[in-house]
């Protein structure tokens, strides 16, 4: 047989209509007897809130209202936003969100929309409710310490617990807490400053850090694709530059290499050692005879300053007249040619 899954009806729907005018609500059903199966209909609990960022909490309520007595018909009620608004403060979602996630939750049976903020009995009369389920934290109102102490007295009220660490006041306190994160990711998802009702100068702000973020992931996603593969790379490119040099020396061959070096070092010798200059034109003899020009652009051979007074002048003496080239000047030597 095929499973046929469908949300719950709202309160004012044929379906829910029949099934609450076929309930026998003049047969009062205790704790004892709903807590022991033994009540001859389906036991009629509700449960009411706000169910706003509808979330596991919600859903964890919901599932103990239902798993409170072994055959529960659930009814949830959901306050409208003007009730809600004026008794909270504003809803992230709008009352018909609210209405349509509850009414999707598995464990519901049936949806009260407009639910009031403090059940009477007339309320109750009407969706002949037997058991109301909520946490047993005191709910106050500015009438009242606790709006379901008369239904405890009745022995009409049964305790659920509340989930720990997750509530709709915690998922907007994050929301504020990364504000930021979540206007540049909303901006890049294509939503206007408008939507996000944010100036047009904080938009253009937050789409330049948008683009930052970018950069700066793509730049680490290249360095770590290039930590990974640095050693693959390294070994192609040296693969591939041996390869490219041989393809570039055969399209020379090794006779024309040669010759290419062998011009390219003849320059480069050419460049290190210069030809010497040309020599100046010979100049006519001097007017004292000291240089005689032997060939025309060879610069002569000194002559000795002095010359020997006698052969049989002293070793010493020949030292200092013959073959003494010096520039020096005449003052710095004595007539006898000896330095002072």
């Amino acid at each position: 047989m095929k499973s046929i899954c469908k949300p719950a009806p709202f309160s004012d729907e044929p379906e829910a209509v029949r099934i609450r005018e076929m309930c026998d609500y003049s047969q009062r059903i205790t704790y004892e007897v709903a807590y022991n199966g033994k009540a001859s209909r389906p036991v009629r609990v509700y449960a009411d809130g706000i169910y706003d960022l509808f979330h596991q909490g919600h859903a964890r309520q919901l599932l103990q209202a239902k798993n409170l007595f072994p055959n529960v018909y659930l009814i949830v009620g959901v306050c409208n936003d003007k009730l809600t608004h004026s008794q909270k403060g504003r809803t992230v979602m709008n009352e018909n969100e609210r209405y349509e996630a509850v009414k999707h939750c598995r464990y519901v049976d049936e949806i009260v929309r407009d639910a009031p903020w403090e059940v009477d009995d007339a309320y109750v009369l009407k969706h002949k409710i037997d058991f109301i389920a909520h946490d047993d934290i005191p709910y106050g109102t500015d009438d009242s310490n606790d709006i379901y102490a008369r239904w405890k007295a009745k022995g009409m009220f049964v305790a659920t617990e509340r989930t720990e660490g997750v509530s709709t006041s915690d998922i907007v306190a994050r929301i504020v807490r990364d504000y930021d994160i979540y206007v540049r990711r909303n901006l890049a998802r294509g939503y206007s400053a408008k939507d996000l009702n944010i100036s047009y100068l904080s938009e253009k702000k937050i789409r330049l850090q948008n683009k930052m973020h970018e950069l700066k992931d793509k730049g680490r996603r290249v360095i770590d694709t290039i930590g990974e593969r640095k050693d693959d790379m390294i070994a192609k490119w040296e693969e591939k530059s041996r390869e490219f040099i041989e393809n570039f020396l055969l399209l020379f061959g090794r006779e024309r290499l040669t010759n290419i070096w062998n011009e390219s070092k003849g320059k480069i010798m050419n460049a290190l050692s210069p030809p010497s200059s040309p020599l100046p034109p010979a100049s006519p003899s001097s007017s004292n005879g000291d240089y005689d020009f032997a060939e025309e652009g060879v610069p002569p051979r000194k002559n000795a300053r002095y010359e020997s007074p006698s052969p049989s002048s002293s070793a010493r003496t020949n030292k200092y007249y013959n073959e003494d080239y010096s520039d020096e000047e005449d003052s710095l030597a004595t007539p006898n040619g000896i330095k002072q």
